[in-house]
Parts: C-alpha cells; sequence; structure tokens
C-alpha cells in the first residue's frame, strides 16, 4: 500500500512543526504539502527546513495545489474554519486538531462539513486523554447515585489562552450527562458558602511550559476517586493527530472522533 498523502495546515506553529517532523519520520505517511496563513514570512521556505530537519522538498505555501489524501489541521480558530472551508471544496477528509473552537464552529460548521466529508474532530488528539475520558464516564455512571462531588483540575503552559481548557470542559460535559450536575462553577474566591452537590467545579493552572494535565476528582465522604492523564511532551498530540488522519483517509462523509480512531 502507498503511503498516504498528508497536508498539514498551520504547518509552521508549535503544533504543526511537530506534525511535519513526525510524519516526514513515518514510513506509512509522505508529506505533500504544508499550509500556513497568507502572508507567513516564511512563505516559500522549504518547510524540513523551517521545523529543523532539514530539507523536504516541500515549501510552506498558502494554497494547497497537489492531489491529497488527508489534511491535517493544528492551527488557530479562524485558520481551522478556513481549512474546513478548503477541504470541503477540494472534497478532502480533514482531522481538526486545533483547540479554543467556539459553539458555532463545532455545533454548526464542523457537522455540516461532516455531511460533505470526512472530519474527524475532537477537544484532544491525545490518545491518552481519549481512554482518560471513556474512563471518567464510566466513573460518573458508577457514582451517578453515590453522594459524589466533582471537580476537574487542568494545567497548561503559561501561553495557552483559553481557559478552561476545551478537554475540561469535554469531561465536565460528559460526567454531567451521566450524573445530572446543572452547575458548572469556575473558580471560587471569598466565601461562597457549603459546596452545592450539583456542581462541577473547574480550576485552570497556567504555569511555566506544561504541555496539558488533567485531573478529575471524584469526592465522596471517607473515599476519593481520581483520575489523572499527564502529557509529558507535545508529541502525544501531534501523534494522535497522525493516527486520526491514517484512519480517516478512505472513510465516507461523517463526523468521527478519536474514540473511533482508539475503538472505545
Amino acid at each position: 500500500m502507498p503511503p498516504l498523502r498528508v497536508v498539514i495546515h498551520g504547518a509552521a506553529g508549535r503544533m504543526g512543526r511537530r506534525l511535519v517532523a513526525l510524519g516526514s519520520d513515518d514510513p506509512q505517511l509522505v508529506l505533500v504539502a504544508a499550509l500556513d496563513a497568507p502572508g507567513h514570512p516564511r512563505l516559500g521556505e522549504d518547510v524540513g527546513a523551517i521545523v529543523g530537519i532539514g530539507p523536504l522538498g516541500v515549501p510552506l505555501a498558502a494554497e494547497l495545489d497537489v492531489d491529497a489524501d488527508v489534511l491535517v489541521d493544528f492551527s488557530l480558530p479562524a485558520g481551522a474554519r478556513s481549512a474546513v472551508a478548503l477541504c470541503v471544496d477540494r472534497a478532502l477528509p480533514i482531522v481538526v486538531a486545533t483547540t479554543g473552537l467556539g459553539s458555532e464552529d463545532t455545533k454548526t460548521l464542523i457537522p455540516a462539513a461532516a455531511e460533505r466529508i470526512p472530519v474527524l474532530w475532537a477537544p484532544n488528539m491525545s490518545r491518552a486523554v481519549n481512554v482518560g475520558m471513556k474512563l471518567a464516564e464510566a466513573a460518573a455512571r458508577a457514582l451517578a447515585d453515590h453522594d459524589a462531588d466533582v471537580e476537574i483540575l487542568e494545567r497548561h503552559h503559561r501561553f495557552k489562552e483559553d481557559a478552561p481548557s476545551g478537554t475540561a470542559l469535554r469531561l465536565g460535559e460528559l460526567i454531567a450527562s451521566a450524573m445530572g450536575q446543572t452547575a458548572h462553577c469556575h473558580g471560587r474566591e471569598g466565601r461562597p458558602g457549603a459546596r452545592p452537590h450539583g456542581e462541577i467545579g473547574y480550576h485552570a493552572i497556567r504555569a511555566g511550559d506544561n504541555p496539558g494535565e488533567h485531573t478529575i476528582i471524584f469526592g465522596m465522604l471517607g473515599e476519593t476517586v481520581e483520575i489523572t492523564v499527564r502529557a509529558s511532551n507535545r508529541d502525544c498530540y501531534a501523534l494522535g493527530a497522525l493516527a486520526a488522519a491514517k484512519f480517516l483517509a478512505g472513510k465516507p462523509p461523517g463526523l468521527y472522533t478519536m474514540n473511533d480512531v482508539l475503538g472505545l
């Protein structure tokens, strides 16, 4: 089977560079295009040189002018929207790995695109995080009638712009659907009084270069269950996105998730 022809959108960004480096080292993949925003100062340069792995013969470009099997977008929300539009126009499967998307993107733009092309979207591309989500769902179902308080702590690097993380919010959605919490509290201060039982608390920490850490606490009287997933570096997100690209290529139109990739 010939290697999968992959396009990286957001290739000059922090995650895009890791996708280029790891993807170019995968014998099942071949990088055919590296895209970034029009006006990027390094357009035209070999993306391998930009990443620091040596020439790949693929220039950083603003437009797609080659045939491909799948596109992986790891950019910014505005870039993700343009990437989705491009893929719909080209009938090209897309993995949307960009974080910080708004509700209009996740509830309207992406589902509409999935009616025409294969789309894989997840708030987090880490395989460990997605397994952690299934564990949190299982714990929530088991403890739904056992008086458990739920708190979600997340830690990320100082440069992350959204808080809480999309992963933390998704965890809260999954848990609330199983346990029935109706309030979502983002941090606490002053004298808020005794903790309401029907809420999920979120706490976002921004410090240093932490690539990502999530802990879900199910606290009961006399005992506690904690589920923690930690990333030691950002490669886990890039490797998850590349695994998603391999899964998605050749699939019929539809909306897919990392659960499909992992068989969960």
